[in-house]
């Protein structure tokens, strides 16, 4: 099972108390999966648990004593009129998603009718897919509402409402009333972030051990040049120190360098000495 559907299992229970609720969250099913057949209202999905909680929904709100895929004419007029519904146009009244309630009643019945996550293991993606642009730009609203940053984009003749921050991923769950994925979810999230988190210092670390052993190999070099053109005996008596040391511990960091000469020298103090060094090297070179 996907994690998408998992979700969706979670929230198929959830039926909403106020009665303006369980308005708001049929009209989601109505307005995303609905289609009028001679003045009766058809609703276009294979999925059974979906139907039952539209079926649910719907006996709720209106009390049908039916439970056909497609309504009767007379039932469907009752129904539009529950959902100011007119001239059998398949249109969202705003006036029914004001509330805050409302609104998260209507993205969880948004999402159960053409809602996907993907699995926060592969990806951060949130989205609800449908064939009217009016429609999307007012689930693009309710979610806005709650200050989670919806985009719109069309796709294959559908206009996708998309979420992609994780973040603002979990709201949504937890808003929608899917308290058990919204803790998967954060579980997985902080555990990828942990991960990143101590890749990241690995490479850093990687990096910097490169640049000292790169730069030891630059100082062994510097100072056989030295050697073997002048002598270490013409450099200055510090210099000589830090080049004999330097030698016989190739591998040691500047601060360790440091603690064997007498007095100890600090980590700025080395890099200052081989630094010179580096001078010299280079001025015999030239």
């Amino acid at each position: 099972m996907s994690f998408s559907q998992d979700i969706k299992k979670e929230l198929f229970p959830i039926i909403p108390k106020p009665r303006h609720c369980l308005i708001a969250e049929l009209s989601a099913f109505v307005t995303i999966l609905g289609r009028i057949e001679n003045h009766c209202l058809c609703i276009e999905t294979e999925n059974g648990e979906l139907k039952r909680k539209y079926f649910t929904l719907l006996n709720k709100t209106i009390s049908i004593s039916e439970c056909d895929d497609v309504l009767s004419e007379g039932i469907t007029k009752e129904l539009f009129e529950t959902l100011k519904i007119k001239d059998f146009c398949l249109d969202l009244d705003g006036l029914l998603i004001q509330q805050s309630c409302c609104k998260k009643a209507f993205i969880r019945g948004a999402f159960l009718s053409a809602g996907s996550i993907s699995d926060p293991k592969k990806g951060y993606h949130f989205e609800i897919a449908v064939s009217n642009l009016n429609l999307a730009k007012q689930i693009q609203g309710a979610i806005d509402f709650f200050e989670i940053d919806a985009k719109i984009v069309e796709r294959k003749q559908q206009y996708v409402v998309y979420v992609k921050e994780s973040n603002q991923i979990e709201d949504l769950l937890a808003l929608m009333g899917a308290n058990i994925a919204y803790l998967k979810f954060e579980n997985v999230r902080i555990e990828k972030e942990m991960r990143n988190s101590i890749n990241r210092q690995v490479n850093c670390e990687t990096a910097n051990i490169g640049k000292t052993v790169s730069a030891a190999y630059r100082q062994l070099e510097d100072i056989r040049l030295i050697e073997e053109k002048r002598g270490l005996s013409s450099l200055p008596k510090n210099l000589q120190e830090i080049a004999i040391l330097r030698k016989e511990h190739p591998d040691m960091a500047l601060k360790d360098l440091g603690n064997l000469l007498d007095p100890p020298v600090g980590k700025s103090g080395v890099n200052h000495r081989l630094r010179r060094i580096g001078e010299i090297a280079k001025s015999i070179r030239t």
